[in-house]
């Protein structure tokens, strides 16, 4: 890996590493710069002692790494949590294999994540950041896009995000071991729609009872911020899923969730493009 291009959020410039298998690795370190210019690593250090990221760096690595060290990573999720427990980018590298984290050191020295794992972190730290994040590394996806000849979809790259770990918890707690792959289907199109009713006030059939000649589903006519939020609830619904929350408190944790996002989200986009009319 070596470092080819960056790009510049809220000021700040944040500084990217190409991995021919594995696309684009954005510096965690430049992230938390963002929020600690004196010490950067503090910030990254709390974000791994957090069970949820280990658990979410799980799935990530379960998907995308065939040599995944499950046995070690069961040891280390079952540290995670405690007062005392602590992981360094290092260790969970080395004793996991892991291949969505990346530490370098020289020139363009620092902790690095795939970018699915890096909007992750964006999230943790801001949800107006993770806005800007994603947005300028459209910015610039997009561009390159242009010059390949190409096509690049940031709409894509959102909504896929978190969909695994959705599903994967749909199919672990909600259905039933011995039932058919083809009977399937039915749960998946029912957690679905109860994120589409918190993100968009309804579900898939009832849009497009009302949308008859629109082409497409409703998330293919819904905003990046519609899909950024979606992206975020899947991976939140996934862990009520795992708590065994009922369907009713799940909605109403979901549905205030999206309300608070898109909130802090349309504010930061509207001061945006305010900044940029200046």
């Amino acid at each position: 890996m070596r470092s080819k291009k960056s790009i510049s959020v809220q000021g700040g410039e944040i500084a990217l590493l190409k991995q021919e298998q594995h696309g684009e690795y954005i510096s965690l370190t430049d992230i938390a710069r963002q929020f600690n210019a004196e010490n950067p690593s503090f910030l990254i250090s709390n974000w791994f002692r957090n069970k949820d990221t280990i658990e979410f760096l799980g799935v990530w690595e379960s998907l995308n790494n065939p040599n995944f060290n499950h046995i070690e990573f069961d040891r280390i999720k079952s540290e995670a949590g405690s007062n005392k427990f602590v992981l360094s980018t290092s260790r969970w590298i080395d004793e996991t294999g892991a291949i969505g984290i990346v530490s370098t050191a020289g020139r363009y020295g620092g902790t690095y994540a795939h970018k699915d794992i890096a909007f992750g972190f964006g999230y943790w730290m801001s949800p107006a950041f993770q806005l800007y994040l994603i947005q300028e590394f459209q910015r610039l996806k997009e561009d390159e896009a242009l010059r390949l000849g190409e096509q690049w979809s940031v709409r894509r790259e959102i909504s896929m995000a978190n969909h695994p770990i959705f599903t994967k918890a749909v199919q672990k707690n909600l259905i039933p071991e011995q039932l058919p792959r083809n009977q399937t289907g039915v749960f998946y199109a029912s957690e679905t729609d109860i994120l589409n009713v918190a993100v968009f006030g309804l579900p898939a059939r009832q849009w497009k009872q009302a949308n008859p000649d629109a082409k497409g589903n409703i998330r293919d006519h819904a905003s990046n911020i519609d899909l950024l939020i979606l992206s975020n609830l899947q991976a939140l619904d996934a862990k009520l899923i795992e708590w065994q929350c009922d369907v009713d408190q799940r909605v109403e944790i979901l549905t205030a969730t999206a309300k608070e996002q898109r909130a802090i989200l349309t504010k930061s986009a509207a001061a945006k493009r305010l900044k940029e009319k200046k």
